[in-house]
């Protein structure tokens, strides 16, 4: 059975291990890995992230490319808006996606109470299975 891994990017060590880790596990399946970028904060930024007509800003994603090409595995790269626990699973949902696996910096006591963790979010809302890699 085909898997279609989802891979959530941010520029974080965390999402970085969380995509080798999936391309150590699955690099003969599906795998896309996406940005997902608060509409209020994009609009702060100044600049676009993909010009019309693209997909995503390749700079961007230049480690990404990296970690495909090591491991000899096609990964997609999508860019998204919205608030990104409800736009990973809208994601999920939307596109087969059959397991999303997620870097998180594993806070822990108030700054995990004050900030929350899009991980965790992800991890007790999702409709498929989660891993979680620090």
């Amino acid at each position: 059975m085909a898997r279609h891994i989802l891979v959530p990017m941010d520029d974080s060590q965390p999402a970085r291990a969380a995509l080798e880790h999936a391309l150590e596990l699955f690099s003969d399946d599906e795998i896309t890995v996406i940005h997902a970028v608060d509409d209020l904060a994009a609009g702060y930024s100044g600049r676009p992230l993909a010009d019309e007509g693209e997909s995503v800003n390749p700079d961007l994603f230049a480690d990404v490319r990296e970690f495909a090409d090591r491991y000899d595995a096609d990964v997609s790269i999508d860019v998204v808006e919205g608030a990104p626990i409800e736009t990973i699973l809208e994601y999920a949902d939307e596109h087969g996606v059959t397991q999303i696996i997620i870097g998180s910096e594993g806070r822990s006591g108030v700054s995990r109470v004050l900030l929350g963790s899009i991980a965790e979010g992800v991890a007790r809302d999702a409709d498929v299975p989660v891993t979680i890699v620090r």
